[in-house]
């Protein structure tokens, strides 16, 4: 008598693995992705002259960790968030929002202070590092504010080749399973 493979739960099976590979795969590929944005955004960090301030997507991603700057008209709001100090303290950010000449919105990281009350700043000449978020990291700081830590591309996450792992991981998990319960279901 043969033993019959189930065909349903082998296809389904069959496609998890598969699937979990694919992710696998595509995993490696962010990697290699994700190691090329930062090394650019390295020779970027290098670079000294001022770019003017991007005022699209594509131009931020290609500006960011350069130096920048603009004229804030006007705040239009505030709002405070976690922060670190230049000197590795831990307390808050304060970022206000801007309106520009000529229309459009842009944000400027004022500075850092231990406590998460806003500051007051109506606006004026900012110059900075732009982080990849689209903030423009104020330095020096504005509105009496003690300076931020500036943005750095190595502190930028490439975790893609973990996660690469775990999805093949994941993928022979799964097949070792199957061909478990397939020999035990064969056995009775």
């Amino acid at each position: 008598m043969t033993r019959r493979i189930p065909l349903l739960p082998t296809l389904l099976v069959a496609a998890a693995v598969a699937t979990m590979i694919g992710l696998g795969v595509w995993q490696l590929r962010r990697a290699e992705w994700k190691a090329r944005l930062i090394a650019s955004y390295e020779q970027a960090q290098a670079f000294s002259s001022t770019v003017p301030w991007p005022r699209d997507e594509r131009a931020l991603e290609a500006s960011a960790f350069r130096w920048s700057g603009f004229e804030c008209d006007r705040v239009v709001a505030m709002r405070a968030g976690a922060g670190t100090h230049a000197d590795g303290t831990k307390g808050w950010q304060h970022i206000a929002r801007c309106a520009l000449d000529g229309g459009g919105e842009a944000e400027v990281a004022l500075g850092w202070s231990p406590q998460p009350q806003a500051p007051q700043w109506d606006g004026g000449e900012t110059r900075g590092v732009i982080a990849p978020s689209g903030v423009l990291v104020a330095a020096p700081p504005l509105a009496g504010m003690e300076p931020l830590a500036l943005p750095d591309p190595a502190d930028l996450p490439n975790n893609h080749l973990g996660y690469a792992g775990q999805w093949f991981f994941f993928a022979l998990t799964a097949a070792i399973i199957y061909v478990v319960a397939l020999r035990r279901r064969g056995r009775r």
